[in-house]
């Protein structure tokens, strides 16, 4: 199990990564608004249920702050939706999404695939990090 792993990111900061936490609802809350992700943080309630009923979540740390997360549900075989990936702006362009990323991947395997949707801000990102852009996915918006 991956319970810690530090990495010196750019601007040589540690940054410890760790997969045996789910941290606090309001820390979760505090870092969507830093990043800037579209989440209903007003409502904690369905925060907190978001992560009661994921199954690979990614922490980043600089000490005892909260600075970059990843939140998926996979089958550890086939398929992982990476829902979330949220690092706090100041914190950005350091490597950060890129290496929780990373870390999701070598958690799933080489066998399972990796899918997200992205959000229109974030589309110029993940060609760089080596996503590839696909045309063949279909969606039902939520209706709350």
């Amino acid at each position: 199990m991956l319970a810690e792993n530090i990495f010196k990111e750019k601007n040589n900061m540690e940054i410890l990564y760790r997969t045996d936490i789910i941290p606090n609802t309001d820390h979760i809350i505090e870092l969507y608004k830093s990043s800037g992700i579209n989440r209903p943080t007003a409502d904690k309630e369905r925060i907190a249920k978001m992560y009661d009923n994921s199954n690979l979540i990614i922490t980043a740390w600089e000490n005892d702050k909260l600075v970059g997360i990843s939140r998926s549900l996979t089958d550890f075989c086939y398929c992982c939706y990476l829902s979330d990936l949220a690092v706090r702006k100041e914190y950005q362009k350091n490597g950060i999404g890129k290496k929780l990323i990373d870390l999701t991947k070598d958690k799933i395997g080489e066998q399972t695939a990796l899918i997200l949707l992205s959000a229109q801000t974030a589309m110029d990102y993940y060609p760089k990090i080596g996503m590839q852009n696909i045309d063949n996915a279909f969606l039902i918006h939520r209706t709350k």
